[in-house]
């Protein structure tokens, strides 16, 4: 029941903002092997950090305040996250290490107020409506389940603020900006220009294509690498859904005091997680439904484990035992259609641990589950694997075909592009304009709204160009000239850069004072960085990781 995290929360991104660590370190680069959740390959210790050694209990109280920092920047905790990989806990969990033991030795200290201060943000970004979580439930119903204890956020909250104390004293010389130096980058990347561009795209051209076999042979053979198909699997499976579940759930509630239940979580609850219904009553169906479900999902999920506990029982495990076994307990087993680690099953609403589970699976370990999902409890056998191919040409001719116009729609385009710029600069030297030119060679000029480097968007583009393609034909060419063309996926276009326009003095008046704050905590956390980098290169290679990485970069 407590709200989601809020990105744009003011404490977190106070963190999230200081902290541009981890995942850059050069050292670190391919992370640890498949022990990576721990710490020696070798069994022989956790290493050492500035000459003295990591203990054990080091490790694991830093790895644990390392999976909170995870959870509160990306909303899911790492060991259950479908991106984030295993062997890189190690790797994140050192860097950890260096970044408090180096703050400790500099005798950086945060004081108990500063760590009470930021539980109390922590837990209002965390409610919602205003209202903050309380400390006993975010324990019981966020951390506990985890493993995790109040002291572990504690120790987080205060090591955090370490760290932060830390990247401003590294990073202090990058904090050395002068006005008049934000005062010049602001100029840079506020100052607009107001251009005109021609597009050209490949659409307009495809009625001049003309397929001949040969031709598409030729192209197919040519792009074969294009259509190969990735390695899919096909498996079996028993779905154990919570609909199947919700008689039984309902009355083993009618069992309990449910409507209790149900008025201790609407006064809990009610004005935050229910605050759209309409009245009490509509809330409280609500929550009805939700227990419900939820206990049906649970019961599902118990006959899921205890189906594949009986299942995993049986020697030799084959994959034709989830078929025997459900036979007999009268379950019906379905069959997935093909479908790639990429993009899991389309026919079955499916989490991700479903698909990494099934091509876990092998000959020898054909069995996997129960793996639990928003609906359903699943257990899965191995079916068949697909080797990567790539389909003949008569199996998907159309789609070569279609590939082929597109293709020579595309570079017709921007062989129109490119004689349309080369004819730009010759007849701009005759005296006529960049929107004359345009029309008589058959083309509609676009008037753009004035841009910068700091514009996210030019409406008149649309999906015909990227932002940045054209930031980079409009402040690489002089005011009155046309850039080169430039070759997009659909075509290209060609810019005309009418004229650079005054920065607004009383916009940068407005917005110069935060502008020279990011400017400094820009250049702080570079600084910082290739602190951290060369730290991390020298203090890391006396842990375990430079065991599991090879020994890549180690000095002589």
């Amino acid at each position: 029941m407590i709200g989601s995290i809020r990105k744009h929360s003011a404490w977190l991104w106070w963190i999230i903002a200081g902290l541009t660590i981890v995942s850059f370190v050069v050292f670190m680069g391919s992370g640890p092997g498949k022990n990576g959740g721990g710490g020696s390959a070798s069994g022989q210790g956790y290493g050492t950090i500035y000459g003295k050694e990591v203990s054990a209990e080091a490790f694991s109280l830093a790895q644990r305040e390392f999976i909170i920092y995870y959870w509160l920047h990306y909303g899911e905790w790492p060991q259950k996250s479908a991106t984030f990989k295993r062997e890189d806990m190690s790797r994140e969990t050192y860097v950890r290490l260096l970044l408090t033991r180096k703050a400790k030795d500099l005798g950086i200290h945060v004081s108990d107020e500063m760590v009470n201060s930021a539980a109390v943000e922590l837990l209002k970004s965390l409610g919602r409506n205003g209202q903050s979580v309380p400390m006993d439930q975010l324990v019981t119903r966020v951390l506990a389940p985890e493993g995790l204890t109040a002291a572990d956020l504690q120790r987080f909250l205060r090591d955090d603020l370490t760290i932060q104390q830390l990247v401003q004293t590294m990073g202090l010389t990058g904090a050395l900006v002068t006005p008049q130096e934000a005062g010049q980058l602001y100029d840079r990347e506020n100052q607009e220009v107001s251009a005109q561009a021609v597009f050209f795209s490949a659409s307009n051209y495809l009625a001049q294509i003309t397929v001949t076999p040969a031709a598409l042979t030729d192209f197919y053979q040519k792009n074969m690498a294009a259509y190969r198909e990735p390695e899919q699997v096909q498996v079996n499976y028993v779905a154990f859904e919570a609909t199947n579940y919700l008689a039984q759930a309902k009355a083993e509630w009618g069992k309990t005091n449910f409507e209790e239940t149900v008025e201790a979580t609407y006064r809990q609850y009610g004005a935050t997680e229910f605050a759209d219904a309409k009245t009490p009553e509509e809330a409280k169906a609500k929550i009805r439904d939700i227990l419900v479900r939820n206990r049906a999902l649970a019961d599902a999920s118990q006959q899921a484990k205890e189906f594949a506990t009986t299942l995993f029982a049986i020697d030799p495990p084959k994959p034709d035992n989830l078929n025997t076994l459900a036979k007999q307990k009268k379950f019906t087993v379905r069959t997935t259609a093909p479908f790639n680690a990429a993009f899991g099953p389309e026919d079955i609403n499916v989490p991700a641990a479903f698909t990494k589970a099934a091509f876990k699976m092998s000959a020898d370990e054909p069995l996997a589950g129960p793996i639990g999902g928003t609906d359903a409890a699943y257990v899965i056998a191995l079916a068949r694997r697909l080797p990567s191919s790539i389909p003949a040409l008569d199996q998907i001719r159309d789609r070569v075909t279609q590939d082929f116009k597109n293709r020579s729609a595309t570079l017709l385009a921007q062989s129109a592009g490119t004689n349309f710029q080369a004819t730009v600069t010759q007849q701009l030297a005759q005296g006529k304009t960049f929107a004359q030119i345009a029309l008589a060679a058959g083309q509609t000029p676009q008037f753009l709204t004035p841009f910068s480097l700091s514009s996210q968007d030019v409406p008149e583009a649309g999906s015909r160009a990227e932002i940045n393609q054209l930031k980079q034909a409009a402040f690489t060419t002089a005011p009155g000239k046309p850039a080169n063309f430039m070759a997009t996926a659909d075509g290209g276009f060609v810019l005309f850069v009418q004229a650079v326009l005054p920065v607004n003095l009383q916009k940068k008046n407005t917005e110069l004072p935060q502008f020279t704050q990011q400017v400094r905590r820009g250049r702080s956390n570079e600084v910082f960085n290739r602190w951290l980098q060369a730290e991390a290169n020298r203090e890391l290679r006396n842990t375990p990781l430079a065991e599991l990485m090879g020994g890549k970069n180690r000095q002589p």
